[in-house]
């Protein structure tokens, strides 16, 4: 059995998203808490914080919503898998939505969307793309 907690990471922020909680709790690790800092300078959630619970440390996540009560995610897809990495230059990062939405890459100068990527002229691993 693969074990994948950025696949289970997006998976509990999609779950709560779709039932519009206003928090998602999430076992922390520092990609994870990079993925959570991108989505945060970026936009789709409206804060984050690490507690300390004497292990690993929870990962808690604000989600934001609209006016009309739209979640801010509307998408959230695992583009690199642990059976199938997505390695990409900076030349191959996917545009998503015309700009719209974003990519999130694991660089050697830690967790950045695709713009950040682009301005430093890197590449790297391919996380996921949001909407």
């Amino acid at each position: 059995m693969w074990s994948d907690p950025v696949a289970d990471m997006l998976t509990r922020v999609r779950n709560a998203s779709a039932v519009h909680a206003a928090e998602v709790k999430i076992p922390a690790s520092k990609v994870k808490v990079g993925i959570a800092e991108v989505m945060k300078q970026e936009g789709y959630v409206s804060g984050y914080d690490r507690i300390d619970d004497g292990k690993q440390g929870i990962l808690r996540l604000q989600l934001k919503y609209g006016p009309t009560g739209d979640p801010a995610i509307t998408t959230l897809k695992r583009e690199s898998k642990p059976g199938r990495r997505d390695y990409r230059g900076m030349d191959e990062l996917p545009n998503v939505l015309n700009g719209l939405g974003i990519s999130i890459i694991s660089t050697s100068q830690g967790v950045l969307s695709d713009r950040q990527c682009r301005e430093r002229k890197i590449g790297g691993e391919l996380l996921c793309t949001l909407t």
